[in-house]
């Protein structure tokens, strides 16, 4: 290529008007200009995060996709660096597409390939343009700073997707074998020849060189996954403690696109499921085929867990892209040449088999008793004082149990979101908001045994959802009239209020 594709990013960085919109969230990772998608190489490296994700500067005048870069020493608040991985090589020319990073701890493989400690993983994307035929392509990049970023100068990895397999190959997630140690495992999502989706396994003992293991298996589902879904993409697998029992457990979360089953939920364009087993070789076992949503709300795709090195063990973080392939038509296309942002970071665990999201405490941090606290409220509306004049806050309130109907309106009267809670439901009603286009209400059973607390994280445009002890996870996007501001608690049949608290984020 003779175009400067970092240049022209930054050109585009440069002229973008995005951070003056009053729909640009504040707390929320966001492109500086244009689209966003899948969050890509998650890595935590002592005090600091750093993200990357799929960065279309252009859009939606020309698709072209990198890897944008962002760091944050709170997981909060985030600074935005050049794009990391910019498709400018025989490859990748059609974008550089998602995959994960491993933070390697000094000297681990002896003479790290490029020299550095971080190594990211990625799926080159090529298009011939006569016979639009794809190739996909497993590539790696480099560095010793997290400044800089080398392409290995013998990529591709892995150049081409194997025998019983379509194009669609790609999202590797590389991760340490925790059963033998000094050996790395990669597994892609990809389509099998008669269009159904799949997982496949590769491993290496230096990161470079991979031999396909096989097939990811279930042998006690009965046949559940044999024939779920026509693609699954971005699959992950993360190691967990279940609180109750203690055990520890391998999650699979992945994104299996053209699943419809009969039962609650799955409303989103394409789904993003997990199952709970252990991973021995290429089988999945002890899953009988029960599989749950990741988060239950109308914007939730791609997550991803950040890799960190094993001297540096903490909890489980995961991140989702707060979007969906279908849904760029929101508002903040017009008003600020941006859209789509990800989901705050949360800490991970299991509890009875079951996945428990919490927001890290960097969100609650700080937070003070609200006047309506330890109240009993007759039915009637309650303006929340403390958070008046904020667009970006956090909320949490827990009542007594087999309360009545109550919730919370953000917005005003005219453009609001309504979150509710009767009857073992959650419901959330987004349909005077300015967004709608890809569902207005969401009705979600409560888990058995939820308790009564609900936490609310709302940052201009993004709302995201905790109830009981992280037992339910929902995220929406809510463009409500960027004049309106804080929220107001509404009580149907009177309520008796425990504990409230609230921080602004502006």
């Amino acid at each position: 290529m003779n175009e400067d594709l970092k240049a022209l990013a930054r050109e585009a960085v440069s002229a973008s008007q995005a951070s003056a919109d009053p729909d640009y969230p504040l707390l929320h990772i966001v492109a500086p200009v244009g689209r966003l998608n899948d969050p890509n190489g998650l890595l935590i490296d002592g005090q600091e995060y750093h993200a990357f994700y799929q960065f279309s500067p252009f859009h939606p005048h020309r698709k072209l996709v990198y890897w944008g870069h962002v760091s944050s020493t709170d997981a909060l608040h985030w600074q935005h660096h050049d794009p990391a991985v910019i498709p400018d090589s025989f490859y990748d020319r059609n974008g550089a597409y998602s995959g994960n990073a491993i933070v390697l701890e000094p000297g681990e493989l002896g003479a790290a390939p490029g020299g550095g400690d971080y190594q990211l993983f990625y799926t080159g994307n090529l298009k011939d343009p006569v016979t639009d035929e794809r190739t996909a392509s497993q590539c790696l990049v480099t560095s010793t700073d997290l400044t800089e970023f080398t392409k290995w100068p013998d990529n591709p990895l892995i150049p081409n997707h194997p025998e019983g397999y379509t194009a669609h190959f790609r999202d590797p997630q590389v991760f340490r074998d925790p059963d033998r140690p000094g050996e790395f495992r990669m597994l892609l999502g990809v389509q099998r020849a008669d269009e159904t989706g799949a997982a496949l396994l590769y491993r290496s003992t230096d990161l470079l060189n991979w031999k396909l293991e096989g097939e990811l298996t279930f042998p006690d589902a009965d046949g559940a996954f044999d024939r779920f879904g026509y693609m699954w993409e971005c699959p992950g697998i993360v190691r967990l403690r279940d609180e109750a029992t203690g055990q520890d457990w391998d999650v699979l979360i992945w994104c299996p696109q053209g699943i419809d089953p009969d039962k609650e939920g799955y409303e989103t364009i394409f789904a993003c499921t997990y199952i709970v087993g252990h991973l021995v070789g290429t089988e999945f076992r002890d899953c009988d085929g029960t599989f749950h949503e990741v988060d239950r709300g109308f914007e939730f795709y791609a997550p991803q867990a950040f890799a960190r090195r094993t001297t540096e063990p903490g909890a489980v973080v995961l991140v989702g892209w707060a979007g969906s392939a279908g849904e760029d038509d929101q508002p903040s296309i017009e008003t600020g040449g941006w859209v789509h942002a990800l989901t705050v970071p949360r800490a991970l665990s299991l509890r009875d088999g079951r996945l428990v999201q919490r927001p890290l405490p960097a969100v609650s941090q700080g937070a003070g008793a609200l006047s309506v606290a330890g109240q009993e409220l007759a039915a009637g509306e309650y303006p929340i004082a403390e958070l008046t004049d904020s667009r970006s806050w956090y909320l949490q309130l827990e009542t007594a149990p087999a309360t009545g109907s109550w919730g919370l309106r953000i917005g005003s009267q005219d453009s609001h979101v309504d979150i509710r809670i009767e009857d073992g439901r959650l419901i959330v009603d987004r349909s005077t908001s300015r967004y709608t286009q890809h569902g207005a209400r969401r009705v979600v059973t409560l888990p058995e045994g939820c308790s009564s607390r609900l936490e609310v994280l709302h940052d201009r445009s993004i709302t995201e959802l905790f109830l009981g002890d992280g037992d339910l996870a929902l995220t929406l996007r809510s463009f409500v009239d960027p004049r309106t501001c804080g929220a107001t608690l509404v009580v149907e049949d009177g309520l008796q209020l425990r504990s409230a608290s609230a921080r602004t984020h502006d």
